[in-house]
């Protein structure tokens, strides 16, 4: 039985990590997540020189010269939470930019009381 959530990613297996060593040249581990990419990455990103994961497009999204895998992990984490989130749409009439159907804009929840009665 399914939760109603949709799949937020979809992999192809096209998620590499590629990991660069002063000594041993550079070595790439294809990756059918990004899960497994950061379970490679932080099984071996102390005995390299950098640690990289790299998308379908060839666009490098991690590299450990410029930060942390764990916090990575947790901001990538945070991002498919986000996008798995369903919002219904609302179309505020006051144009209020920061006015969405579950976080109204004050004139819309005066409208909303006033509604009641």
């Amino acid at each position: 039985m399914s939760d109603g959530l949709e799949p937020t990613e979809e992999y192809d297996g096209s998620i590499t990590v590629r990991l660069l060593d002063d000594r041993a040249g550079r070595e790439e581990i294809r990756c059918s997540s990004y899960e497994r990419a950061i379970e490679h990455v932080k099984t071996r990103e102390h005995s390299v020189t950098v640690a990289k994961i790299v998308d379908g497009s060839d666009s490098v999204v991690f590299t450990s010269a410029e930060m942390d895998i764990d916090d990575w992990e947790r901001a990538w984490r945070r991002e498919k939470r986000r996008q798995s989130v369903q919002v219904e749409d609302h179309d505020c009439p006051y144009d209020s930019v920061s006015c969405f159907a579950d976080d109204r804009c004050v004139q819309c929840q005066i409208d909303a009381v006033r509604d009641q009665y």
